[in-house]
């Protein structure tokens, strides 16, 4: 098992603290840690003020949307009288990303125990963690971590001697990406089909078993225990005081032609450009940095010129011509082909397509089809064009937003590098064939 990074002085470590502290897995050594303290204190407290405190904190999901985690919350009627559950998002398949699965192998009780708050604010005796099927590791510890709080009172009919009852199961995903979409999430867990559903009817209405059912992801939940514990206004320090939507820590994993790799925690805010040159090394020697993908790639790449301008929170990547996503970093250097890299993602689309939806099972395999022929030397100048028109007719119309991830990833890489494209294309003269006139 691999051991993290030293943490950089201009980190500023909350979730990541206990990385690589192989004891911080025990419950008894969480315990020692302060943990499950912001457990035992929620479930003396009213769920509705635990909504509000994490509404005023400013937390957003950390899964790619961005939502408010306290108002998502705050969409579950508590009292109605029906079964609520809690899903915890720990699929993680989108290609760059790989701090959810840090999160599982070195603290899955920092996990359990902000599942655990989580369910208890919305009214769910039920929390259902679904972890991702390659991730054998995070598997085995959080299973081991789950039944270990189980026997020690923590999480059961009893948790914490409280007379409530809140339990947090594991379930193991199968492979699929598409189940990383929330309602493919909730039919795989029902053991159907990882499909994407129709909205509405929305999860909070009819999600998991038809009942009400909110979504969050690992890292999400992961930063409710340290919110409680500390209370709002020093979660809402971490941000830029021009921008305070973007509130606390974030996780980066930072990954591609970049001289430290690994996952890093930084406060919202932090400059893109010092974050990927000063704090994760730049790029290898004797290259330089050409190309990001910021945050998984699902988000539009873009040029370094602008990554080195950006500022790494919600409102300051989608100003810099991105998103944040789910913080993914995927750094390309010089000696990278653009158009090949465009290509590997598509094929990663097309092979991944639930194939639903006939604008993104038609959409991603044509458009990988073409992108290898430009690849080859087989494109034409018309290709660019039909790629574009493609990609339009997937955005906005298929039921989840993985046909929009793949025409992303292309109409990016053309606004920005369509010389390169332009480069690899063959072109073919063709020769008028001579009329013969009739005598």
């Amino acid at each position: 098992m691999g051991f993290p990074h030293t943490p950089h002085p201009r980190e500023t470590q909350v979730l990541s603290t206990h990385f690589g502290d192989a004891d911080a897995r025990s419950v008894d050594g969480w315990k020692k840690r302060g943990g499950y303290q912001a457990l035992a204190n929620a479930l003396g407290t009213d769920p509705v003020a635990i909504q509000n405190v994490v509404k005023e904190s400013g937390l957003r999901g950390r899964g790619g949307a961005g939502f408010p985690t306290g108002l998502k919350w705050s969409f579950m009627k508590l009292g109605d009288g029906k079964p609520h559950y809690l899903c915890c998002n720990a699929d993680e398949s989108e290609p760059g990303t790989f701090k959810d699965r840090e999160i599982m192998r070195w603290t899955p009780h920092a996990l359990i125990e902000g599942c655990a708050i989580g369910a208890y604010a919305i009214g769910a005796e039920d929390c259902f963690i679904y972890i991702r099927g390659e991730f054998t590791e995070p598997l085995q510890v959080m299973e081991r971590a789950c039944a270990d709080a189980r026997a020690a009172g923590v999480i059961g009919k009893n948790a914490m001697g409280s007379g409530k009852t809140v339990n947090v199961w594991v379930h193991k995903g199968a492979g699929a990406y598409i189940c990383g979409e929330e309602t493919a999430l909730m039919n795989s867990i029902e053991g159907k089909r990882g499909n994407p559903r129709i909205k509405p009817p929305f999860p909070a209405v009819a999600g998991l078993f038809g009942k009400p059912t909110t979504i969050n992801n690992v890292e999400t939940l992961t930063a409710v225990p340290h919110i409680l514990n500390r209370g709002a206004d020093w979660y809402k320090k971490m941000s830029r005081p021009d921008n305070p939507k973007s509130t606390g820590t974030k996780l980066w994993s930072v990954c591609g032609n970049i001289a430290r790799p690994g996952n890093y925690e930084v406060e919202m805010g932090f400059p893109f450009g010092e974050f990927l040159q000063d704090v994760c090394g730049g790029a290898p020697k004797g290259r330089k940095i050409k190309a990001v993908i910021p945050g998984g790639s699902s988000v539009p790449v873009i040029p370094w010129e602008q990554a080195a301008a950006a500022v790494m929170d919600y409102e300051g990547m989608v100003a810099a011509g991105t998103m944040l996503g789910s913080a993914g970093c995927i750094v390309m250097d010089d000696a990278q082909s653009i158009p090949r890299q465009a290509a590997r993602l598509a094929r990663f689309y097309a092979h991944e397509s639930c194939a639903q939806c006939t604008q993104c099972r038609e959409g991603t395999a044509w458009t990988t089809k073409i992108l290898e022929r430009i690849c080859a030397g087989d494109g034409t100048a018309e290709d660019l064009d039909t790629l574009l028109s493609i990609g339009d007719n997937m955005t906005g119309k298929t039921i989840c937003v993985l046909s929009d991830s793949c025409a992303t990833v292309v109409s990016s890489a053309l606004q920005y590098f369509r010389p390169e494209f332009e480069a690899l294309i063959k072109r073919t003269t063709i020769h008028a064939v001579p009329q013969v006139v009739a005598r």
